[in-house]
């Protein structure tokens, strides 16, 4: 038997709804994830083809933690069922200056 200790690094799994924009007041994305550090890191480099790419929404504005997937899910819908002023009142009730939160999760 082998000398070293194997370390294997551990999925986070912490459903999250949250909100990207492009810039204050712009274009905004909302999604839902299992581990928002990577997906908001994914958002940011733009790596995979899509909404947030085409638009440039790479600063996360807003998230809320849930839960469960499933209740991820309905708070997601929710969100995207709402007008445009709810999810700027939303994001401007926690973060009046649209700070990008990216840094704030990634600890």
């Amino acid at each position: 038997m082998g000398g070293g200790a194997t370390v294997t690094k551990r999925e986070v799994f912490q459903p999250a709804v949250y909100i990207m924009a492009n810039q204050n007041g712009g274009t905004l994305y909302i999604g839902v994830t299992s581990n928002l550090v990577q997906r908001a890191w994914q958002h940011r480099e733009g790596v995979a083809d899509g909404f947030t790419r085409r638009y440039n929404c790479k600063r996360l504005v807003w998230f809320e933690l849930q839960g469960t997937m499933e209740l991820a899910i309905l708070r997601e819908k929710q969100l995207k069922a709402g007008n445009r002023a709810r999810k700027i009142a939303l994001i401007e009730m926690a973060n009046p200056d649209w700070r990008d939160l990216f840094h704030e999760t990634a600890v």
